[in-house]
């Protein structure tokens, strides 16, 4: 019952009035998830799963493994082909999940414990992805890409601990997994969760907030040590965040805060001065072939008829290559999209999270193009109404 009550309560809030941002210029941002993550040990862990009985392939995210640093750099070169009206090329915002499970030490310990092994110190005993470090970081250089933080793992810990030692059919599957050196295949064990929510415990699923404050505290350490810099911007993963995870967030420097796709809603402050961003086109055209440049060109125009940015929304499993050949469709499309936003909006304006904000607080940006100016006028909305104009 109270579950369902918080639920009305919330979805009555689209009904009240807020105050956000317009922007009398078209923005196009593009904010990307997984980064770091690894997922499926390529071709050898897919053989070593199939052997222990675990068919794959049923789903686009049973391919999920890892970019490669040709992955990270195709990416970067499609991107760098691309100018808006200031002669600056897109910037892809990447969040980066900053740990992955240390197998070696897990293994030794027989799967009892979760052991993490930081971004920043390699990959896990039987992952090779030479240069990859590297091509981030030279993307980075180039400010082609901008890193933000996602979180230390994907997973729940807490969910995920609660079956370390069973012997049932959730403990089986994570120890055939592990064994493998792939750490989970999310849609076949929805029950562990996203970093800061637990499906199956208690305060609506997520975590108290010092439990949240703690891990939100140690993934910033890990990005620091990983990138020299704190995080400007966050995205929970799996979207799985309330308000205790945007004033941790807030506690420690983040300034944006970046929400899936939904209802369309301007850019507005909350919780400590963070500024709100909603991702309003799904560009996923690796893992759904019924993506089309066609409607993702229909739901940016939707933004700028609304005077919102338009942000594209894109994982990091769209440009894998190494077991399911991803990329090459994504970048096709991608280099289809933004050609098509260029020559239909002449003073069409890419930027990321931090100038969104420089834009709503000082109403310019200083780039290494020049100042780019955007008029930016704060408006009343009721977020149903938005929704239904859209």
């Amino acid at each position: 019952m109270l579950s369902r009550a918080r639920k009305l309560w919330r979805n009555g809030l689209d009904l009240l009035p807020a105050t956000g941002f317009h922007f009398a210029r078209p923005l196009v941002l593009l904010q990307s998830d997984d980064w770091g993550r690894a997922g499926l040990r390529d071709q050898e862990g897919l053989e070593q799963l199939r052997a222990a009985g675990i068919e794959l392939g049923e789903r686009p995210y049973d391919l999920y493994t890892l970019e490669t640093s040709d992955d990270v750099a195709a990416l970067h070169d499609c991107l760098r082909k691309h100018r808006d009206c200031t002669g600056r090329s897109p910037c892809c915002e990447m969040n980066f999940v900053l740990a992955n499970l240390d197998f070696a030490r897990m293994k030794s310990d027989q799967f009892r414990e979760i052991h993490l092994l930081p971004l920043a110190e390699g990959l896990p005993d039987g992952w090779h992805r030479p240069g990859l470090i590297d091509a981030f970081r030279e993307g980075i250089r180039s400010r082609v890409f901008v890193p933000a933080l996602h979180g230390t793992t994907h997973f729940c810990r807490r969910a995920v601990e609660r079956h370390l030692s069973g012997e049932g059919e959730r403990g089986t599957l994570l120890r055939k997994l592990w064994q493998a050196g792939t750490p989970y295949i999310y849609w076949r064990m929805p029950w562990i969760g996203f970093e800061y929510w637990d499906p199956e415990g208690p305060d609506e699923q997520f975590l108290p907030a010092l439990s949240q404050a703690d891990l939100i505290g140690q993934a910033v350490g890990l990005f620091s040590r990983m990138f020299s810099v704190l995080p400007h911007s966050a995205c929970a993963p799996g979207y799985r965040a309330n308000e205790d995870t945007h004033r941790a967030w807030a506690q420690y420097g983040v300034r944006v805060a970046q929400n899936g796709p939904g209802k369309p809603k301007r850019p507005h402050f909350r919780h400590g001065g963070i500024l709100h961003l909603y991702r309003t086109v799904e560009f996923e055209p690796g893992i759904d072939l019924n993506c089309s440049v066609a409607e993702c060109l229909r739901r940016a125009e939707d933004s700028f008829a609304l005077g919102i940015p338009a942000i594209i929304s894109v994982h990091s499993i769209n440009f894998h290559s190494s077991i399911s050949g991803f990329r090459s469709r994504t970048l096709s499309l991608l280099d289809e999209l933004l050609s098509a936003l260029e020559a239909k909006h002449p003073d069409l304006v890419y930027v990321h999270d931090r100038e969104v904000v420089d834009l709503v607080t000082r109403g310019f940006v200083e780039t290494a193009h020049g100042t780019v100016r955007v008029q930016v006028t704060k408006k009343g909305f009721f977020p149903a109404a938005l929704a239904r104009r859209a």
